[in-house]
């Protein structure tokens, strides 16, 4: 469990989210490492101002979460946003190294772990991102498995996401997952998502097909005293996916690049779907993109059952 921050951790909340606070409106948290370094300017800045207003149209508040000169923000303003979008150098923070980058009084992007982390700390209880970072393939050899998994054990916020990324092991991700107590809920459908694709091939350990449904079940484990968050998978939007069988050529592809280009550690994802991306001439963008707006969407709706 996270310890009570110290008043003199450098946070700024956005006027929209301060005010949000003060009056209990539902508020959802969003990560800053998709628009640093999931997709290239403009793209990156008109998908997330279209996020943040899918957010405040289904009656919940954005809160996107970065560091900024060694400042947490909690919301970013409009200037700050569209700043955060032309940065070239941002760090890509996680559980590790986001002191690191307040200290140092560094830009950083949140990663899954560390939005978690700042929105817990800010009282937020629910989060929307893309994909969810888990076991790499070859993690046998390389110990390669994001924080991600750790943070959903020990951190007490909802993540709205449309599975893993399917770049990863996805069945070593849900086992570990389920190693740690985490729930892992799909959303209205029996079948875990594998991010750009609806259907994984994997049985969900969990299934609930509303809003309400998922806060209640949420309240009742705050009831129960049980730590640590709630894995929610949200398929994408069936127009829109890239099918399984289809996008495992495509993956299979960008890890053999990456091997011969020998990538590791922080760099593997980002050079992973830029590789996609361009394997798939920009299809796996569109498809990301969706799903973003389609979890935001949920996000906004669970985070108004839980007021």
């Amino acid at each position: 469990m996270t310890k009570t921050t110290s008043p003199l951790l450098p946070i700024v909340y956005s006027e929209e989210v301060a005010a949000a606070k003060q009056r209990g409106a539902p508020i959802v948290a969003l990560e800053s490492t998709i628009i640093t370094h999931g997709m290239p300017y403009p793209g990156n800045i008109r998908m997330a101002e279209g996020v943040e207003k899918l957010i405040r149209d289904n009656g919940a508040v954005p809160a996107t979460i970065a560091v900024i000169h060694g400042t947490l923000h909690i919301g970013l303003e409009k200037d700050q946003l569209e700043a955060l979008a032309q940065t070239k150098d941002a760090m890509k923070v996680s559980r590790a190294d986001i002191a690191f980058a307040i200290a140092e009084r560094r830009t950083g992007a949140t990663t899954v772990a560390a939005t978690m982390i700042a929105a817990e700390h800010a009282g937020i209880k629910v989060f929307a991102t893309g994909g969810i970072g888990g076991v790499h393939r070859g993690a046998e050899e390389s110990f390669d498995i994001s924080a991600d998994l750790t943070e959903l054990a020990r951190t007490g916020v909802i993540v709205v996401c449309a599975g893993a990324k399917a770049i990863l092991d996805v069945p070593k991700t849900l086992e570990v997952l389920e190693t740690n107590g985490v729930p892992v809920v799909t959303y209205g459908s029996q079948e875990f998502p594998a991010f750009w694709s609806r259907v994984s091939g994997l049985k969900s350990p969990l299934t609930l097909n509303s809003p309400a449904a998922i806060a209640n079940f949420q309240t009742t484990r705050e009831q129960f005293g049980l730590d640590g968050g709630m894995l929610i998978a949200n398929p994408v939007p069936e127009e829109d996916e890239i099918g399984r069988d289809e996008m495992e050529i495509y993956i299979e592809r960008a890890l053999s690049a990456a091997e011969e280009d020998n990538i590791t550690g922080k760099a593997v994802t980002p050079y992973l779907l830029a590789k996609i991306f361009e394997i798939t001439e920009g299809r796996s963008l569109d498809t990301n993109i969706s799903l973003v707006r389609n979890n935001a969407r949920l996000a906004a709706e669970i985070a108004v059952a839980l007021v």
